[in-house]
């Protein structure tokens, strides 16, 4: 089953980290990706733009708005995610606690709805 692994973290504490600091969580990344990667685990999994680049759409009574960056007050952004495969949402939740923003912010696992052939 493809589980998704969103990752929540304050931007704004990531810009604040020295260059030698960002650069060892990001090769945490790269270790924890080729790990999953070698297990079969791997789908897919991209980083995000930062939230000033967002733009949230609205579709209400025919009428269409946007509203720039993300809608939500939150401290921590969404930047980015994995599309898993795990037997089970134990597993998932396995795999999600070795993601390193765990240790910082938060990873939100969801179960995919895989859409059936037509």
């Amino acid at each position: 089953m493809k589980y998704l692994c969103l990752i929540y973290d304050n931007e704004q504490e990531w810009q604040k980290f020295p260059a030698d600091v960002q650069q060892k969580y990001m090769g945490e990344y790269g270790a924890f990706t080729d790990s999953i990667k070698q297990s079969g685990q791997f789908v897919g999994a991209n980083q995000l733009q930062p939230t000033n680049t967002a733009t949230t759409v609205r579709a209400r009574n025919g009428k269409l708005s946007t509203t720039d960056g993300p809608y939500a007050e939150t401290k921590e952004q969404l930047g980015g995610y994995y599309l898993i495969e795990a037997k089970d949402l134990n597993d998932a939740i396995q795999v999600a606690s070795r993601i390193p923003s765990a240790r910082s912010g938060s990873i939100e696992v969801r179960p995919v709805v895989e859409a059936r052939a037509m």
